[in-house]
């Protein structure tokens, strides 16, 4: 009965992958990672002899302790990488507001100079090419 859990569970993140990805909702660089996950479940759950197999190559004692181990490793290393993929956003962010800020202040001096230059139009003057920075 585990068995067939195992596979079902497989089946449905791998085409609940699929149609993140093709709905978009999902970018390639992360589906690759669940896709391997997907895999990785579904030949475990084809061949659960293979999970025996590993363990005793690694000299691990319970089947399960070694599904954990891995398991552990994998969310450390998702972790990782979002930690790192924020850090890369954070920094795209603090750009784009830095951006932001000196185009407003330069939209506000223009405004400013528009402005300056209008009124002294209105008055007829042209002591606003003098006194404009």
């Amino acid at each position: 009965m585990i068995v067939f859990f195992g596979i079902a569970l497989a089946v449905l993140i791998l085409v609940l992958v699929v149609w993140m990805l093709v709905t978009r909702r999902l970018r390639e660089k992360y589906a690759v990672l669940w896709l391997v996950i997907g895999l990785a479940v579904l030949i475990l759950g084809v061949f659960p002899q293979l999970l025996l197999w590993l363990t005793e190559a690694l000299g691990v004692v319970v089947p399960a302790n070694l599904l954990f181990s891995l398991a552990i490793v994998l969310l450390l290393g998702v972790t990782l990488h979002l930690s790192w993929e924020l850090s890369q956003a954070e920094g795209e962010i603090r750009r784009v507001a830095e951006e932001a800020a000196i185009s407003r202040a330069e939209i506000e001096r223009l405004d400013a100079r528009i402005d300056l230059l209008t009124r002294d139009a209105r008055l007829g003057g042209d002591a606003g090419d003098k006194a404009a920075p």
